[in-house]
């Protein structure tokens, strides 16, 4: 079953290299740490882990570095004497661990899961345990920790429709890496379940929470002076601002239709449009021309940018990590990839920010978040585009509902935490009697 792998893996990589470096090169700086994804690492690197304790962890890109952020931060003073270092898979991944992460953690790149880069990745790093933020199984990497008898956790876990059926189709190869995790944290019983089905051992699964609603700080000073930006693009204090969070193709221009329609009824209207791919700022603003909404570029606006009245309607951010921070000012929140495309993104933030959000049907990726949203009357569901626009019109005209909305969300928010110390605990309960200090909890 290994050998068959790894064919497959070896055809499947040398095929689709070309289109992820290709994705890599419109990201940006992919050239920094290249080397990295092959297992190997630079003198500085391994002089700064050289007789240290390590525990790795692994965050695929930037919504699991937030986590991962969150994580840390809470871990660290649980494990005093330990090194951490965290892995990422993209370069946006690796932007967001240099900006919020202190020096003194590890960063690098996931080793390409072919065998001969994973082995050279540990005869380099041999941690006391690997904690992997979500479910992204890679089998040479697991096989490899299960032969020199790491310790696996995988945490914040859930599995979509498509990942379950996939596992369970290649349950041959699959079935023996759940088992040999040893500590699973679910975000609901469902997800639970489903793990339970595929391999992981009952007693190693814990129903702890989804970590995301632990993970959103509100107290952290902002890097972003967002009503600066908006003076400066001269949008009134009083404008109704809609900000389209984590956008993905299609749903940008039928957001700019329905923005200029809705500015007939509120000519104040502003629209903020923060596509989840920035790399795809260019082809947005094309759209966005073409449907006449007058936009600049994030990126564009500096100290010097000076704007007339009315001249911009529509600010379109082509950066990494600034949503939230939008957020904050928004007047009604759109979640993206709900309406045009499937999955769903993130409505905790805006939640947690009493913000009143929209979202579409298709919220796969957070349905138990986005359920009890709804049923709790902290966010607006709409089944189509039309019901899109008939629901932000209501809600720009009533303060009194999206008043209601934001309160209601952030109860629900606040209901949900404690995931990241149960999280913690669960790690450290199975580490206990390693050669890692465990510090008391305090």
């Amino acid at each position: 079953m290994r050998t068959l792998y790894n064919i497959i893996f070896t055809i499947g990589f040398w095929l689709s290299a070309p289109y992820y470096f290709w994705r890599m090169s419109r990201r940006g700086n992919w050239t920094e740490g290249f080397a990295q994804r092959f297992g190997k690492y630079d003198s500085n690197f391994k002089q700064c882990i050289t007789n240290r304790q390590l525990l790795w962890l692994h965050a695929v890109s930037v919504g699991e570095v937030n986590l991962c952020t969150q994580l840390i931060r809470a871990l660290e003073p649980r494990v005093p004497n330990a090194k951490i270092i965290v892995s990422t898979t993209t370069t946006t991944g690796m932007g967001e661990l240099l900006k919020k992460l202190p020096q003194r953690i590890g960063k690098i790149y996931y080793p390409i899961d072919r065998r001969l880069h994973v082995q050279r990745a540990f005869s380099v790093i041999r941690p006391e345990a690997i904690v992997l933020v979500e479910a992204e199984i890679w089998p040479n990497f697991l096989w490899h920790a299960q032969s020199l008898g790491i310790p696996v956790f995988l945490v914040n876990a859930r599995l979509s429709d498509r990942s379950y059926r996939g596992y369970r189709r290649f349950r041959g190869i699959f079935r023996p890496l759940f088992a040999s995790f040893a500590g699973v944290g679910a975000q609901n019983e469902t997800d639970a379940a489903r793990l339970r089905e595929l391999g992981c051992r009952p007693e190693n699964v814990h129903v702890v929470g989804n970590l995301k609603f632990d993970a959103v700080k509100l107290d952290e000073q902002p890097p972003l002076n967002v009503p600066g930006l908006l003076r400066q693009l001269q949008v009134p204090a009083s404008a109704r601002i809609i900000v389209a969070g984590s956008t993905h193709a299609g749903e940008e221009k039928l957001l700019a239709e329905q923005f200029l329609r809705l500015r007939q009824r509120f000519p104040d209207l502003f629209l903020v449009l923060v596509p989840r791919h920035f790399e795809r700022g260019r082809q947005v603003g094309k759209e966005l021309e073409g449907a006449g909404v007058k936009f600049v570029y994030r990126t564009e606006l500096t100290v010097n940018s000076e704007f007339q009245p009315g001249e911009v309607q529509c600010l379109l951010v082509n950066t990494n990590g600034e949503l939230k921070f939008f957020y904050e000012h928004a007047t009604v929140v759109f979640v993206g990839k709900s309406l045009a495309a499937e999955g769903g993104q993130n409505p905790i933030e805006p939640g947690a920010l009493g913000r009143a959000m929209v979202f579409g049907p298709n919220m796969q990726n957070f349905a138990d978040i986005s359920r009890q949203l709804v049923e709790q009357q902290g966010a607006v569901q709409v089944p189509d585009a039309a019901g899109l626009e008939k629901a932000l019109g209501e809600l720009l005209a009533d303060d009194a509902r999206r008043a209601g909305l934001g309160a209601n969300a952030q109860r629900v928010i606040r209901a949900n935490e404690g995931a990241i110390e149960q999280t913690i605990d669960m790690i450290l309960d199975k580490l206990d009697g390693r050669e890692i200090y465990v510090a008391p909890k305090k």
